[in-house]
């Protein structure tokens, strides 16, 4: 069994060939996809692939910082009207200045809110962080009351930057990434509990070795199984089995 803790399945890479990709996944042993929610768009796909495949997904709502723009009070609003008793976490929320930080102040504020949104209703959090780690750390320091816990999605920091994640009740989020050979998670993995890892794929970005330069699928989470089973020295199959165990109590699954 493998839960893939971070898939966008219902985005429109995937319109001319879903169900098939899907299928692909469960015969790859993935038996549970989580679905973070990027904006206002979004939503309806994701609800409705959702609705027809409850029983192997699961669904998380937030305003990626990425679409934070100038209308993020009223994208913030349409965002919390949809949460209901189907939603398992608060996600993808986070900062991201890699490209541009024009709504620098913008996103520290939606992603308070949306940490306050998380700790009122006891769900975990997909937190996205690219450029950025000093100051999810600092929103994290505030706004961390012992309710918060969740996941650093697609982590990619330092050791140090682990450990502070780790310390604030985060989850590492490990993906395609870790698989490419630049990747310096590799160097200090294994110095992490593996308690604290959950896997992911990010589909459709992000492919691991040897899709890199392809469309991401659900099913090429073994990849990433495979690779992070080599660094702790175990089983692939222990990995899957840990991996899972930790997103059903993470997620209340």
């Amino acid at each position: 069994m493998i839960i893939n803790t971070h898939s966008h399945i219902y985005d429109e890479a995937f319109d001319n060939d879903r169900e098939e990709v899907f299928h692909r996944a469960l015969e790859a042993g993935v038996e549970m996809l989580l679905l973070p929610n990027c904006d206002e768009k979004t939503i309806k796909p994701m609800m409705e692939f959702y609705e027809k495949h409850s029983d192997n997904a699961r669904v998380m709502m937030g305003l990626h910082p990425e679409e934070v723009r100038n209308d993020y009070k009223e994208s913030l609003k349409i965002i919390e009207k949809n949460i209901n008793d189907d939603i398992i976490g608060i996600g993808e929320i986070g900062l991201d200045f890699y490209w541009d930080d024009t709504f620098k102040k913008e996103q520290i504020e939606v992603l308070g809110e949306q940490l306050h949104w998380a700790k009122e209703l006891g769900l975990p959090v997909s937190i996205h962080t690219r450029n950025a780690f000093h100051e999810i750390f600092k929103v994290l320091d505030h706004e961390q009351d012992g309710r918060l816990s969740g996941v650093m999605h697609c982590f990619n920091g330092t050791y140090d930057e682990a450990k502070t994640a780790i310390s604030y009740g985060m989850h590492l989020g490990l993906g395609g990434v870790i698989t490419y050979k630049n990747c310096g998670v590799k160097e200090f993995l294994a110095d992490i509990p593996v308690e604290r890892i959950v896997l992911e794929t990010d589909d459709p970005y992000l492919p691991p070795i040897p899709y890199r330069g392809q469309r991401n699928e659900p099913a090429y989470i073994v990849k990433t199984a495979e690779k992070v089973a080599e660094i702790y020295n175990v089983t692939t199959e222990e990995i899957c089995r840990i991996t899972s165990e930790n997103a059903i109590k993470l997620f209340k699954i």
